[in-house]
Order: structure tokens, then sequence, then C-alpha cells
């Protein structure tokens, strides 16, 4: 077992491009940890740093409370999974599990024997005689987390293993990792993907990185927490947008005043709406705000009422076990976007009503951050 201890980790290139700003993170004995984010944001960069693939040149990579820094690959008790798989073309199954052992010095029973077991469980155990050019992508895939696996390490380190499968494969094998990771718990696992739902469901702790523009003040780390509270407490714009799919819709407003627990708001289409913020801070009148809400709480209606805010259909999508429809909303904004409910069939061009619960209601900033009293609010 292996704990990793990241702080305020850096990656800079010569020229003084930042790809990793001031990352700091506990991760925990046997913890399945997710990097996510969009390209560019410096994910699969620091999987090599903690795998010592890449130098760090700011902070401190503690494993197992060691530092190292400046320790090699092989001294760091870590096995990595590749997105490209990396088997030997020319050795078969057996000698590709073996190959890491052997050169460790390990006995030949201790190998045939963990061999075997890791055979056993990645279900490989018939493909022990063939080379790689003779599997397929899932196949190949196993293989190499089976290499990872008979090293017994500290630390599993997984770079977008699943990108070159395809979706029915992913789900499988998203599904096996699952259950090797349970399995074979002791271990902790840091995950890299630009999958969201890869994330969710894997994920004990998610970790949002931030593509961090020169000059921008930003940090790597937009919010790290557990994957549902990242979705439904998302602490900025950035995190609202990225996760959920399709992305959360946003109303840009100002503040008109403040009273009884809530802020009103005026929308770019002159309509009012109030959201419940509690006694805590909260953007003062006259300042910029934006209201957020996910697909699955806007609320669709065929008629007016009160509170309700009107819109377009621009687009229905059916997907068989729910159907979409996207919205030119209240102020001309494009591609809001809700659930058709039960008993709505409106046409493409109809106008429709909007309705924006206040349990299910965000709330930002000028600066893009969260006001958290405007969370789950009834």
């Amino acid at each position: 077992m292996a704990a990793l201890s990241l702080h305020q980790v850096s990656k800079t290139y010569p020229g003084g491009v930042h790809v990793v700003d001031d990352v700091s993170l506990e991760i925990a004995d046997g913890e399945f940890c997710v990097f996510v984010g969009p390209s560019g944001c410096g994910k699969s960069t620091l999987l090599r740093m903690i795998a010592g693939l890449e130098d760090i040149t700011g902070g401190e990579l503690c494993i197992g409370g060691q530092r190292v820094n400046e320790r090699a690959p092989s001294e760091r008790n870590v096995a990595m999974v590749f997105q490209n798989y990396a088997l030997y073309p020319h050795m078969d199954v057996q000698q590709n599990l073996a190959f890491g052992m052997r050169l460790s010095g390990m006995a030949p029973a201790e190998i045939t024997r963990r061999t075997a077991e890791v055979a056993a469980m990645l279900q490989i155990g018939h493909l022990l005689g063939r080379k790689p050019r003779d599997l397929s992508g899932g196949q190949r895939q196993r293989v190499a987390i089976g290499r990872a696996l008979v090293r017994d390490p500290g630390v599993f380190l997984f770079d977008e293993p699943l990108s070159n499968l395809d979706a029915a494969l992913r789900h499988q094998t998203r599904l096996e990792i699952a259950r090797l990771h349970r399995a074979h718990g002791r271990a902790s696992t840091v995950y890299v993907t630009h999958d969201q739902i890869e994330a969710m469901t894997l994920a004990d702790r998610m970790v949002l990185l931030q593509p961090v523009p020169p000059g921008s003040g930003l940090r790597s780390v937009a919010q790290s927490g557990a994957p549902l509270d990242l979705y439904r407490r998302p602490q900025n714009l950035f995190v609202a947008g990225f996760l959920g799919s399709p992305k959360m819709n946003f109303l840009p407003g100002t503040v008109l005043s403040r009273a009884d627990g809530a802020l009103q708001l005026r929308l770019g289409d002159g309509s009012t709406l109030a959201v419940r913020v509690g006694e805590g801070p909260a953007p003062a009148a006259g300042e910029a705000v934006t209201v957020g809400i996910r697909p699955e709480g806007l609320r669709l209606h065929g008629q007016d009422g009160p509170g309700r805010l009107s819109a377009r259909v621009r687009w229905l999508e059916h997907l068989g076990d729910q159907s979409l429809a996207w919205l030119q909303g209240p102020a001309g904004e494009a591609d809001l976007v809700t659930r058709l409910p039960e008993g709505l069939a409106p046409a493409l061009g109809d106008a429709v009503w909007l309705e924006l619960p206040p349990a299910h209601t965000h709330l930002f900033d000028a600066a893009g951050l969260a006001v958290a009293a405007a969370w789950g609010q009834a």
C-alpha cells in the first residue's frame, strides 16, 4: 500500500509555459482517484510526473510517505497502464506478463504463480500463447492491465486506458476495472480520462483540472471531491459547465435587491427571478450574476404561469429513454436544454415556458464563483 501526497506540484516547460500549476492533493491507501478535464489541462502530464516520466519543476511528491521527486520510475513502486497498451509485439501474452518480473530477478516459480493468478482474474488464461497482433483491442487492454497487476505495486496509474475501445467495450472494460480495484483494493489508483462517465462511475474522488492560461491566476485543480458533490455543488462556472451531458444551462442576470433571504434578479429579457441565498455573503445590487440549472432540473410547460420564463423550441432530440428539447431562451440565449415531460409534444418553433425550481438553481457571481448558499434551497 502507498498513499500519495502532492504539495504545490507544478510543471513548467522552457519559455515559462505552465502546464500544471500548484496541485496539492492527498490520495489515501486504496483510494480510486480520477483526473478528468478538457484537452490541454495537464492531466496526463500530472500522471507522468507521478510515474517519474516527467520532471517535477516545483513542489513535492511523496509516495508512501517518502519524497520521490528525484527517484527513477523503477524506484517509485508504481505500475502504469498506457493508452496505446505498449505491449512487446514479438512476445506472447505470457511473456509480456512475466517480462518485468524477470527483469527484477524474481524466482521463476513466483513468476509462474503470479502470471497464472492474474490471467485467471482477467480471464485471459486461454490467450497466454498468442502474440499481441492476434488479440482484439479489449484483449490487449486486459494484457496491459495484467502486466501492471503482476507487479503488485503500491500505486496503479492509468492513462486514458479505454480511449481506443468502442463504446460497448469501454463500458464492459470500465466495469472490469472497477471490479479489479475492489478485489485488489490494497493499492491506490490514479486514473486519467476525458470521459465524464468513466470519471463519475469509477472515482472515489474526482479531481477536475482546468487549463491555466498565462497570467490567468488560475490553479490547475478547479475542484476536487466525491463525483456527485462536484456535479451537485460546483464551486465555479468552469466545473458547472464541464460536468454533465448535456451541460448546465446558464442565464445571465443582474441583482436588483436582496430581501427575505432571496436575491431578486433581472434577466436579459427584463423578467425577474428570485433565488434564495440565505444569510451568507452574496452579490450586491447592480452586480452581474449567472443563474445555472441542469437540464433535469429545468421544468418545461406548455402554458404561461407565475414565475415562468418564455422560450421557443429550436430542436427536439429523441433518445429512446428520454427526449430533449433544445430551446432559445427568454433573452435570445441559444441552446438551453431540458427533458421533455410526458404529455407535452411541442413542435419546432412552438412557444413554451420554463420554470426554475429553487432547489435546482445555482447562482454564480461576476467572477464565476458559486454563491454557495443558493445550493439546494427549497
